[in-house]
């Protein structure tokens, strides 16, 4: 099957389903060594477990024997061969399967993704790679010997049957039994397999149970936003190939398509050069892999029993490859004024360490952290020099979702902020209440749109005591270290992009990259590190479960760009708006005012160790941290954290857990640097760092 897409192939013949896996290996010759079966693997979620996934036979044999299962743990177990080894289970007795030498890979293997295994098999000893890292090795007892007949050529079948009664199903890709002069890595970068994947639009909000909110301003306006769909290759690298793309509007609960508004409308609308045309009768084009694609979903939340909604997007005329389609989360659909908001939640108690409202703070008391994400997680202290602490707040498995901001009626802010004459005769601008709850309760475009009023108005004392009403009210100091920035950041993104747009509304990104670099050396205040089209990682850029970076001889270095990530923040390609520009300054700047300050902007600089390796988004974090050791840990800048959010420009430390759990946990940045800057002898950010008890080495 070969799809085409604009003249553009993409082959899918070496895709084939894992029941009709078949290979025949010769094992018995005086000169055998080794071999290695190496092949992809995407099992579907309605794999069941204990199982087995392939199977062993030869002449000698009247039933099959397991030679690659997952146990009731959900791990990859690989067996010893019949033909060679000793320690081999017995076709008959199915009780001895579990108790021969195998080995095991030590997480559970993942489902709905792509993985690339490689079994190693040798007279003496067998190995287990996932992903190119060798997760296992187990010393075997060889049933050769100098005597045996070299004409006496055996062959071992591999194959599977779908599992223990059709329990197993997936697809395979490219498998092959390569002879020793081959190393398995070879296999694993050769020619990876596709598949598409869909990123969280930035102007969503989500709540607790991941559910996407597209706020639109009235019942009969859906709300425009972007999505950026890419298609990769398994191991993360973009693939340039130009392919079409169809979306459509599913509900959730049943994927069923939604259907047409009551005046016949298309559920879900693409734009393009701001008109639009029904999703599924104009499909997108992927330009080398990638598009960000501007939707709105015409048909609301409430106008559907209150029903969740999801977006499909697939590659047309492309077969049964549910890898070649993606999904969006659940997602509603609801009006800012109607009557299908969502019953915003209460805001959060004030907690100790939030400036009053005349801007002073308690001392004692700022220095303690503000619990950020689930009540329920139990917070962690970092002691530093004259007891202060570095914030520590706990978030969700998906680290990577907005601060849970719900919707209420809210009415315009035109008359809220007035200007008021004081006794010298001064003008002094007066921002009132509700201005101060709007923000509170408002989602980033809101806030965004306050503070440029505000900073258009005030002055820095009237925006001062803004930052800490905030705080006050919203129970979180956060607020106050992004309101005060504002000014800056506005003006100084304002100057950045005139002087790059030169009066264009479209200027190439090469030229867009000089400039960028530069402010950011500047407000980062380090002229020793800047920002790189090419940054080498010592962590795989890959998307595996079991990695060993221990052994140095198997570890790859890849390529990857600061700005290429930059890049897939703005949402653009060859040619940059202003648009554009303004989404990816919202997270550069405070990135970069973060990585000016003390503690920060001595581990930016330092290159041995590297404590901060680039900007590293946090699938790239995850992947680097399978199967390492407990307390292993990475510091970034969470990605999807922009201007106004509390949290933009915080670090992130990603981390493996006692249990062996990737964890992701907030530093707040503002909390760290003021400490710092209080106390002389405060504690360096990185001996807190390892002073942590879940934290013991950084993850190179």
């Amino acid at each position: 099957v070969v799809i085409m897409a604009d003249g553009c192939a993409l082959d899918t013949k070496k895709y084939s389903l894992l029941e009709d896996f078949n290979v025949d290996v010769e094992v018995e010759k005086q000169e055998f060594e080794t071999f290695s079966l190496c092949f992809w693997v995407y099992l579907l979620d309605s794999t069941t477990y204990p199982s087995t996934i392939i199977r062993q036979v030869h002449s000698d044999m009247s039933f099959s024997a397991p030679f690659l299962v997952l146990d009731e743990n959900k791990k990859m177990i690989l067996l010893p061969l019949t033909l060679l080894h000793k320690e081999a289970p017995d076709p008959v007795n199915t009780a001895s399967w579990t108790e021969v030498p195998n080995v095991s890979t030590t997480a559970e293997f993942p489902l709905q993704r792509w993985v690339h295994v490689g079994c190693e098999v040798s007279r003496n000893y067998m190995r287990l790679y996932i992903c190119g890292k060798m997760v296992g090795e187990k010393v075997l007892t060889s049933v050769m010997t100098n005597g045996t007949n070299s004409d006496n050529v055996r062959r071992v079948s591999l194959f599977s049957v779908g599992g223990d009664g059709y329990s197993v199903q997936g697809f395979i890709h490219c498998a092959q039994v390569l002879p020793s002069t081959v190393h398995v890595n070879n296999h694993y970068t050769k020619d990876p397999p596709l598949w598409l994947s869909v990123e969280k639009p930035s102007t969503c909000e989500v709540d607790e149970d991941g559910i996407w909110s597209i706020v639109g301003e009235k019942a009969s306006c859906g709300m425009i936003f972007s999505l950026d769909v890419v298609l990769s290759n398994a191991i993360g690298q973009p693939v340039r190939k130009d392919v079409q793309v169809v979306a459509s509007l599913l509900y959730a609960n049943s994927g069923t398509p939604v259907e047409k508004t009551s005046d016949l409308e298309a559920p879900l609308l693409v734009s393009y050069d701001g008109v639009e045309f029904s999703a599924e009768d104009k499909p997108c084009t992927l330009l080398n892999g990638c598009a960000s694609l501007k939707l709105k979903i015409s048909q609301h939340y409430s106008k559907c029993d209150k029903r969740l909604f999801c977006i499909k997007f697939e590659i047309p005329n492309k077969g049964s490859y549910p890898f070649l389609e993606a999904f969006t989360n659940q997602m509603r659909c609801i009006s800012r004024t109607g009557g299908d908001s969502v019953t915003p939640k209460r805001l959060r108690p004030l907690v100790e360490g939030v400036p009053s409202s005349n801007g002073a703070s308690d001392s004692s008391l700022s220095m303690k952290r503000i619990k950020l994400g689930e009540e329920k997680i139990p917070e962690s202290e970092f002691e530093g020099g004259n007891g202060t602490s570095m914030e520590w707040g706990p978030q969700n498995q998906d680290e990577e979702e907005e601060e849970e901001e719900e919707e209420e009626d809210q009415s315009s802010t035109d008359s809220d902020n007035t200007e008021v004459r004081g006794s010298t005769g001064s003008r002094r601008y007066t921002i009132s209440d509700s201005t101060i709850f709007k923000y509170c309760l408002g989602n980033l475009t809101e806030r965004s749109l306050i503070m440029k009023e505000i900073t258009n108005n005030a002055g820095d004392e009237e925006v001062s005591e803004f930052a800490d009403q905030v705080s006050l009210y919203s129970g979180c100091s956060h607020h106050g270290y992004q309101i005060k920035m504002a000014r800056k950041l506005i003006a100084e993104g304002t100057n950045a992009w005139i002087l790059i747009s030169r009066n264009y509304q479209n200027v190439h990104w090469d030229n867009v990259v000089i400039e960028i670099e530069e402010h950011f050396m500047r407000i980062a205040n380090c002229s020793s590190r800047s920002l790189t089209h090419q940054v080498l990682l010592s962590f795989p850029y890959i998307k595996s479960f079991d990695l060993v970076f221990d052994d140095a001889t198997l570890r790859r270095e890849i390529v990857a760009q600061d700005f290429e990530l930059l890049r897939r923040i703005c949402g653009c390609y060859d040619y940059i708006t202003q648009e554009n520009f303004e989404k990816m300054w919202c997270w550069l700047f405070p990135v970069a005012t973060s990585i000016s300050r003390g503690l920060i902007n001595g581990m930016w600089r330092s290159c041995s160790p590297k404590w901060i390796e680039g900007f590293v988004t946090k699938e790239e974090a995850e992947h680097s941290l399978q199967s390492q050791e407990p307390g292993t840990f990475i510091l970034r800048f969470p990605t999807s954290r922009s201007w106004p959010h509390p949290d933009a420009g915080s670090l992130v430390v990603t981390y493996v857990g006692r249990d062996f759990v990737i964890r992701h946990r907030l530093l707040a940045v503002d909390h760290i640097c003021d400490s710092s800057e209080r106390y002389t002898d405060a504690k360096p950010l990185q001996d807190m760092l390892l002073a942590e008890p879940e934290l013991s080495r950084l993850g190179r």
